[in-house]
């Protein structure tokens, strides 16, 4: 897993002063990175029954679907609210300095489903816990939560269930 990490840019600074910024992007467009990441997400799920991949905006968008197709499973996009057509069910969660919203149309899930949630990174844990709500609105079977890296020091797990299994590829 050293070697994935040496593919992420760091960036100081940014998107405010104090912040590092884990950048995926230089990992994404490495051909052997991008698929040593995924190979790990299909081969951890490959006999879970996923029937439904969730991919939170905007990250997610880029693993999920490769991941989805892997699986032999849909692919569900998680977005900021106004983006979907559609009929959607809505969940709110505190950033830093206010709120924000993430959607979800109502028709994406059957309670019966195995749904796995995948993003890019998980650092103070809201739009993972807000997706998490999301779910359980629909009575589907949470299987896990899955991120290529975690900000371990932000302690976003805790703002998950303590129950819900939660893997992450790299850690900081």
């Amino acid at each position: 897993m050293d070697e994935l990490k040496k593919k992420i840019r760091e960036i100081p600074d940014f998107p405010k002063p104090g912040i590092l910024f884990y950048d995926v992007t230089t990992l994404l467009k490495d051909p052997e990175g991008l698929r040593a990441a995924v190979d790990v997400f299909t081969q951890r799920y490959a006999d879970k029954r996923i029937s439904k991949v969730l991919g939170i905006e905007s990250r997610g968008f880029i693993l999920g679907p490769v991941l989805a197709y892997n699986l032999n499973a849909g692919f569900v996009p998680v977005r900021k609210q106004g983006k979907l057509p559609a009929e959607t069910l809505n969940v709110s969660y505190e950033l830093e300095y206010g709120t924000d919203t993430l959607e979800i149309h109502k028709d994406a899930v059957e309670p019966d489903e195995r749904v796995l949630i995948i993003d890019d990174l998980i650092a103070t844990g809201g739009t993972a816990a807000a997706t998490v709500e999301m779910v359980e609105t629909f009575g589907a079977n949470l299987v896990e939560v899955a991120f290529l890296i975690e900000l371990s020091f932000l302690n976003g797990r805790a703002k998950l269930p303590s129950d819900l299994p939660v893997f992450s590829v790299l850690k900081y």
